[in-house]
């Protein structure tokens, strides 16, 4: 019990007092938050190693535990990131105090047992969330009021649940529920806490928040937050609710395919879009939850193992890829495709991380994203022995899906480093041709070593210590996929190609001008990754449908907006000021009081 407490209440104190050192201090505040958060770390690492506890309020198990010991790591890479990114930033202390904040409530959150002590962890979180995004200042005021108003809403929902919950049991400890999901009032507990889930995850309609945070607050925090700790938390209460506290019947899980299906397909989309890299990530950070709930809701242990698995996976890539564009980010001062290219010369280190990362998420083998999906397509195919067709429609979504990411980061690569750079871009080339500093690259190093090891070696290390304890059962694959020999011929084959080419360039090669028919290249003419796929949004319904996203049409936040304000509208309207007005109604409620009481 004390091991477990230890980090939370060292990270409340920790918080106070970088909170308190003064601002010429930076250096000092700095300092002693990489101290606290390897600490923290080392104390994951410790509750990840302990046998199952189960201590009343707090409670370990294999689910917890793995979700501990990745806040840990997370907390640790992002604050050691974090003192160099964040070099720019004036007042850092108040933003070290919350990264610190929110490792010591996440952790919290795994292990709560008791509903209450969740539910508060759980708010906080929402909270310190609030204060990392407007750390970038008035211009993410708008966002981050959007992202509490989402958060908080569905967060009312979730306590509404857990209400329901405790009305039903009488208990307040997860850890003695399992509820019978065929009763209306267990069903409507298990969908609203299931709505707190999907918000902190980003899985639709609540992912809005999303993108928008990735635009406009420091990318570090979108790496640490809705990248790699609220995936973590979402999709762990989720997988605790299917796996511990309820047992589901065949129609909730088929929402959850449904949900899952839909978040791939339409958030992917519209990434496909974007040039912006950061709003790219951002909708792909929503996309891939989509995988993580199809596979919860395919209600066999290889589909949900392989939506765990996938959780794990994204955390890393995607806090990999947030990381490496934040480098990109921190050496151009642009976020916008259009305006980069040619950097692999200039950022190598950076280079090599996003391509693993990128090769990662859309699925590519060896690495890890891979694995987690073949997994999941494993859960839907055995999900289809059962009967129906849905599966088959939510298989096509899934592997289409994966398709577009490939697409979409082969844009991301081509438009930040191999294609030609703009007339700016080459003008900074010249004056920086050096990586990022040590402590910028390492992180992300770090990510995507795990993206190669995870794929690789995934029967080895993760799943074994990680998420076959988490289901306290054995898997069985319905394929086999021999990671170590696939390596090994995938490299043998990329030596052939390499000792090809090489054969074929041993008299050199000529560079020639692009043809253009005669013409000279201006810059007008330059192509950077982005054009190819503008042409999506002119297809028919696509353009349609396009169009009214950019209105706001799918957004749940801008349509509650018009919604209140429109009722507020109205009663203003009523409530002119004018005496004859009230009068009128005053006359008509009393003929309404008149004729309820005579009825």
């Amino acid at each position: 019990m004390k091991m477990l407490l230890e980090p939370i209440l060292f990270s409340i104190v920790a918080g106070l007092f970088i909170l308190l050192i003064p601002k010429r201090f930076r250096k000092v505040a700095e300092f002693f938050s990489l101290i606290t958060s390897i600490y923290l770390f080392i104390s994951a690492i410790r509750i990840f190693f302990v046998s199952p506890i189960n201590a009343g309020y707090l409670y370990v198990d294999g689910l917890s535990r793995f979700i501990v010991l990745a806040i840990g790591l997370f907390g640790f890479l992002v604050t050691l990131y974090s003192m160099r990114f964040m070099s720019s930033y004036k007042d850092v202390s108040l933003y070290y105090t919350y990264i610190i904040w929110t490792i010591g409530a996440s952790i919290l959150a795994a292990i709560s047992n008791n509903i209450i002590l969740l539910l508060v962890s759980w708010g906080f979180l929402g909270f310190t969330l609030y204060g990392l995004i407007n750390i970038s200042g008035p211009k993410a005021a708008s966002v981050s009021k959007k992202t509490f108003i989402i958060i908080g809403g569905s967060d009312s929902l979730m306590i509404l649940g857990f209400g329901l919950i405790w009305l039903i049991t009488k208990s307040l400890n997860l850890s003695d529920m399992k509820i019978d999901i065929n009763t209306p009032l267990a069903f409507w507990a298990f969908l609203l806490i299931a709505i707190g889930a999907f918000a902190k995850a980003g899985a639709m309609p609540f992912h809005t928040w999303i993108p928008e945070t990735a635009q406009e607050a420091p990318i570090s925090v979108t790496a640490f937050l809705p990248a790699s700790l609220d995936k973590l938390l979402g999709i762990y209460l989720l997988a605790r609710l299917a796996l511990n506290v309820f047992i589901l019947n065949s129609f909730t899980y088929a929402i959850l395919m449904i949900v899952g299906s839909i978040t791939i397909i339409a958030a992917v989309m519209m990434a496909l879009v974007q040039h912006d890299f950061k709003k790219l990530l951002g909708y792909h950070a929503v996309s891939q939850v989509g995988y993580m709930v199809l596979g919860i809701g395919t209600g066999n242990p290889i589909g949900i193992a392989g939506g765990l698995f996938h959780m794990l996976n994204h955390a890393i890539y995607k806090c990999c890829l947030f990381l490496s564009a934040g480098n990109v980010e921190y050496k151009t001062k642009t976020s916008e495709l259009d305006n980069l290219g040619g950097l692999s010369k200039i950022m190598p280190i950076t280079f090599f991380t996003t391509l693993v990362a990128s090769c990662a998420i859309s699925g590519i083998p060896p690495f890890n994203g891979f694995f987690s999906k073949w997994m999941i397509y494993q859960g839907l195919i055995e999900k289809g022995k059962s009967g129906g067709v849905l599966w088959i429609i939510c298989l096509v979504a899934a592997m289409f899906g994966s398709g577009l990411t490939l697409a979409s980061f082969i844009k991301l690569i081509h438009a930040i480093f191999l294609g030609t750079p703009s007339k700016d871009q080459r003008t900074k080339s010249r004056e920086a041709r050096n990586e990022v500093s040590w402590q910028m690259w390492i992180p992300a190093v770090i990510l995507s070593a795990l993206c190669i090891v995870f794929g690789i070696f995934a029967y080895k290390i993760p799943l074994r210590y990680f998420i076959v304890p988490a289901l306290n059962t054995g898997l069985s694959f319905i394929g086999t996929w021999p990671s170590l020999k696939a390596t090994l011929f995938l490299l043998i084959g990329l030596a052939i190609g390499v000792i090809i080419y090489f054969l074929g360039n041993f008299k050199g090669v000529r560079v020639s001008e692009s043809y253009i028919g005669g013409e000279q290249i201006q810059e007008d003419m330059r192509l950077s990754g982005t054009e190819f796929y503008n042409t999506i949004e002119e297809i028919g319904l696509l353009k349609f449908i396009y169009k009214k996203a950019e209105s706001g049409v799918f957004d749940i936040y801008e349509q509650g907006k018009s919604i209140v304000f429109g009722i507020g509208g109205f009663f203003q309207y009523l409530h002119n000021g004018i005496l004859p007005t009230y009068l009128v109604w005053t006359l008509l409620g009393m003929i309404g009081l008149f004729l309820f009481f005579l009825r």
